[in-house]
């Protein structure tokens, strides 16, 4: 599938600051017919800036597929662990999820200048430094950890954003050390229009009294949507929510809370004063007005639903009933106690690895699951390229055991403990773990551990054999929109060659690993008996252009012809 062309505007003016005492950093704006975009620019961006292009696509193989034990409840199988770089990972995703991904939450490096992480500040780990090198070049050699994660970055929010689906939203956690640094970037690929919130997460139980200067107790969560309609689930009501409302007056309406009865924009016909029950005379102060109009305050005065106070000689409000209100709007402050901390979440991993050393930077289930309650329905798709101890996974597990849903989770970890710690973490959440009064029971399921192989294309561009040739048809299948439950198996009793069908035109892979296909006279009587609109992948074609067109035959060349993503 084509990729869509970025077209920017006029460059109107730019200017620079300094980032890093090695590095400077370009903010350009840019103007098209709606708005002014600012853009971040870096060492080594026009470099990347297209790379996802250049990823080779590679197949998903099977490593080996876990099934919690018979007892545990039912919960979702078709999810999957996929130990490979991310970037690699995610562009072999996109046949089957395209478009498809309703929740994206990645915790990625905090670019701290400090952490082990793989893509670190002095670039050791050789993945990367042959990554650089290749794709940056010779530029890369003055880099700051600010470029060099910018670079990590780019090109897999680009990928993302083509994983997730038109309803779907993409949260990203963060620090103060690179939030400056993915604000602009994120605006730049999701659009800044899309931006939806910035949530603080309180992840400090107490305050760090060894600080220099202050004790950092929180880190942030972008969130980004596809399309500017879209809009976070409500919360279901808490007993710390409802503890507020209260009945001083006996109401027989219930529990109520006083609401303000003045407004800064005029929502009735004007001004107007009122007459509580001891005289006294009220009106709105300057600047404001009465929420509602004066035959309102009237009717709901005569139903009891004006709080006048103990006295009846104070400024009226309107009383908000418990019984009247829906549940919460999600707030952009998220406190420890109601998703959990930095030491809950290493608790948290103390419990299911007991005796083994905890995971360095953890998220608290809990969390990630306050953003599937918001961000997901039933039977969504959730996706973590970052996937580290398997959070994520064991977020949807826990959500799904307790309303029944069937969310699926892809998660993608690089790392050599991808199978040790992110797939045993879920392996334990799903069968159980603990003894005695400590045991969890477990939440069921099911997940495909697979790892990344063979490249589609060779460093030739021709197609590589070694991958097979399923791979290969499912692969051109997907290119011609025939749905993956529609492809025809190899051994279809219609033709070794026959893909399926899609909008209305048969679609014919003919290929060969050890020899040239040649779409002739003999072959097109080989494979098609009645006339209509047929697609026809081969090395040659032998046929004329004249009886090509009359007969509404199309011809595509292999490996020419076949589109990388």
């Amino acid at each position: 599938m084509p990729f869509r062309q970025n077209n920017q505007s006029k460059l109107l003016y730019d200017f620079a600051f300094k980032a890093n005492s090695s590095t400077v950093h370009c903010v350009e704006r840019f103007q098209d017919k709606a708005k002014r975009m600012p853009t971040l620019h870096w060492v080594g961006k026009d470099k990347v800036k297209h790379h996802h292009r250049d990823v080779p696509y590679r197949v998903m193989l099977d490593d080996h597929h876990y099934q919690a034990p018979a007892g545990t409840p039912g919960n979702s199988t078709d999810n999957r662990i996929i130990q490979g770089d991310n970037l690699e990972a995610l562009k072999s995703l996109l046949p089957e999820f395209e478009g498809k991904v309703q929740c994206i939450y990645i915790d990625p490096p905090y670019n701290t200048g400090n952490e082990g992480w793989v893509y670190n500040d002095n670039v050791n780990d050789p993945r990367i430094k042959k990554w650089l090198g290749q794709v940056v070049g010779k530029e890369g050699e003055d880099m700051s950890r600010h470029d060099k994660w910018l670079c990590m970055m780019y090109p897999r929010l680009k990928l993302l954003h083509r994983l997730l689906a038109n309803d779907g939203s993409i949260w990203v956690s963060i620090d103060d050390n690179a939030s400056g640094l993915l604000r602009p970037v994120m605006d730049e690929i999701f659009g800044s229009q899309n931006f939806v919130a910035c949530i603080v997460w309180e992840k400090a139980d107490s305050p760090r009294n060894s600080a220099r200067q202050f004790s950092v107790d929180h880190d942030y969560i972008y969130v980004y949507s596809k399309q500017t309609d879209w809009t976070p689930a409500r919360l279901a009501r808490t007993d710390e929510a409802n503890s507020i409302y209260q009945n001083p007056d006996a109401d027989l309406n219930g529990a109520w809370i006083p609401g303000d009865p003045f407004a800064n924009k005029p929502y009735s016909k004007g001004k107007y004063s009122i007459t509580g029950p001891t005289g006294r005379s009220f009106s709105p102060p300057p600047g404001r007005y009465w929420r509602i109009s004066e035959r309102k305050f009237e009717e709901l005065n005569s139903q009891g639903r004006i709080w006048w106070g103990p006295t009846g000689d104070a400024r009226p409000s309107i009383k908000r009933y418990l019984s009247e209100v829906s549940d919460l709007v999600p707030r952009t402050i998220w406190g420890k106690h109601s998703v959990g901390s930095n030491r809950s979440s290493k608790n948290e991993m103390r419990s299911i690895f007991r005796g083994s050393a905890s995971f360095d930077t953890p998220k608290p289930s809990a969390l990630i699951e306050r953003i599937l309650q918001l961000a997901t329905t039933e039977n969504s798709v959730i996706l973590d390229s970052f996937a580290g101890s398997g959070t994520t996974a064991h977020a949807v597990l826990k959500l799904n055991a307790q309303d029944g849903g069937n969310r699926r989770f892809i998660l993608i970890e690089m790392m050599d403990y991808a199978d040790s710690l992110t797939a045993e973490r879920v392996r334990r959440v799903m069968s159980g773990y603990g003894e005695g009064d400590k045991a969890v029971a477990g939440l069921g399921g099911a997940f495909t551990f697979q790892r990344l192989g063979e490249a589609l294309f060779d460093s030739q561009q021709q197609l590589n054999p070694a991958v097979g040739l399923p791979a290969i048809r499912s692969y051109i299948a997907w290119l011609e929109c025939i749905p993956r439950q529609e492809l025809a198996p190899l051994d279809n009793p219609r033709h070794r060659y026959w893909l399926g069908e899609a909008n209305g035109q048969r679609v014919f892979f003919c290929y060969e690993p050890e020899r040239i296909t040649c779409l002739d006279m003999d072959l097109l009587n080989e494979l098609i008996q009645t006339p209509g609109p047929t697609l026809f992948y081969a090395d040659q074609l032998a046929l004329g252009e004249e009886l090509m067109r009359r007969h509404n035959l199309r011809f595509k060349k292999i490996p020419r012809d076949i589109t990388r993503l």
